[in-house]
């Protein structure tokens, strides 16, 4: 009897556990799209409206920063200061002679508790100072180009334990260099700054590992549900490499261009709202949580990546599964919260998971505040056909191909950039 009372409570368990997981069908075609309407950029909680760029900054912009932080992305704690820089290589003729390599560990602590960030710089070989494009990496440093010298883990492949040599894959040297166009950037004078996100906070559902353990209280072991979940992670150290960068006697650091694809796309939207300093936003692909609007439900649903992902957000933004109209944003407030400063928004047209129709439509409605600075959004009301780039305040273009970053995208954002700094 007690065996089958036992076998009774372990399978209603398990079934109420894949209904708490089930999500709605995933909607693939345009038709499908449910009608909705988007909350108002441009009117405050108590009915006020906005007709300024000082109206917004003071009583809107505000409001939606908070509501992200707290319901979506998860606020993040104080800034914590690097305790040290450890300069591990600087290289004055890499890349044929072309470009400066510089390797550094930023190493952050607090109580007993400590994490390293290994950044690889390459610059413009010039006695001047370079606008740079920073960046996360998925694969580790040593993936972005095939340069032997690129450390591994702040650490040369000879120095590397046999438990090393597998847990980062070493063959896999430049695997990833078709998505960094590095040499395009330092002919056209702008650097890189990289670093693997997950030197930052591992992406897997463990709390207990990277940035966020040398915050908690005694006996806390994950973040409140108000606190930041990875990508909130991510986007602060990007502000704490910024803090870095603004040491480096040659980096423009008032030309820092955040970039990032995908997932990381979705973090430097969120970093680029957060942090005035970086001069320009540039989101890859970066679908939902990044420039999609939400209430389209097309592709990657809010429960599909709350439930594939659940450490990506603030627990609280799991109370929107399947319920996105309850949320008082969307991303195209995301997108706003950037302005005046420029934003790109790139998407690809075999990328249905992401929603580039999504994408293209959340940029054009941040663009109501782009003009209250004077500048110009997005005024067309059609997704633009393949290929063919829109650069103004709010830069987009919809890329033939797949999920990926390529030529054609880096050589966008590098005309962008131009476009932007010759214009200061």
């Amino acid at each position: 009897m007690i065996q089958k009372i036992l076998f009774g409570v372990i399978a209603f368990v398990f079934v109420y556990h894949l209904s708490a997981q089930k999500t709605t069908p995933t909607i693939k075609n345009e038709a499908d799209v449910p009608l909705y309407e988007l909350p108002q950029l441009l009117t405050t909680e108590n009915e006020k409206q906005i007709d300024t760029s000082l109206e917004w900054e003071r009583l809107r912009r505000p409001e939606i920063l908070s509501y992200f932080a707290n319901q979506v992305y998860g606020v993040s704690p104080d800034k914590l200061n690097f305790q040290e820089v450890d300069v591990l290589d600087n290289e004055p003729a890499a890349l044929g002679g072309k470009a400066i390599r510089k390797q550094v560990n930023l190493n952050f602590k607090k109580g007993n508790k400590s994490i390293s960030i290994s950044l690889l710089i390459y610059l413009p070989n010039k006695k001047i100072k370079s606008p740079v494009f920073l960046a996360y990496n998925f694969k580790g440093n040593y993936s972005v180009n095939t340069d032997p010298a690129i450390l591994i883990n702040g650490k040369k492949e000879t120095e590397l334990s046999k438990e090393e040599l597998k847990k980062f894959n070493v063959s896999d040297r430049g695997g990833r260099s078709s998505r960094w166009a590095i040499e395009k950037m330092i002919d056209a004078g702008y650097g890189l700054v990289t670093v693997d996100y997950n030197n930052v906070d591992p992406d897997q559902n463990d709390f207990s590992d990277g940035i966020h353990s040398l915050f908690y209280k005694p006996g806390q072991l994950a973040p409140a549900k108000n606190e930041w979940g990875s990508l909130s992670a991510w986007a602060w150290g990007m502000s704490r490499i910024m803090d870095f960068l603004e040491t480096e006697s040659m980096i423009d650091h008032k030309k820092v261009i955040l970039f990032g694809h995908s997932r990381l796309g979705k973090t430097a939207l969120w970093a680029g709202a957060n942090d005035h300093r970086f001069s320009i936003v540039i989101s890859n692909n970066s679908g939902c949580g990044g420039a999609a609007l939400s209430r389209r439900r097309f592709g990657e649903k809010v429960s599909d990546i709350n439930t594939n992902y659940p450490h990506w957000f603030a627990k609280n933004f799991h109370n929107f599964n399947e319920n996105e109209a309850a949320l008082a944003v969307d991303q195209h407030m995301l997108i706003a919260l950037i302005a005046p400063r420029p934003v790109y928004v790139a998407s690809a047209s075999q990328d249905a998971w992401a929603d580039p129709k999504g994408e293209f439509l959340a940029a054009k409605a941040a663009s109501p505040i782009y003009r209250l600075y004077g500048k110009k959004g997005i005024e067309s009301e059609k997704l633009p056909p393949v290929n063919t780039p829109f650069h103004g305040a709010i830069g987009y273009h919809l890329r033939n191909g797949k999920h990926d970053v390529t030529d054609f995208d880096w050589q966008q954002y590098i005309e962008f950039a131009n476009m932007h700094f010759e214009s200061n």
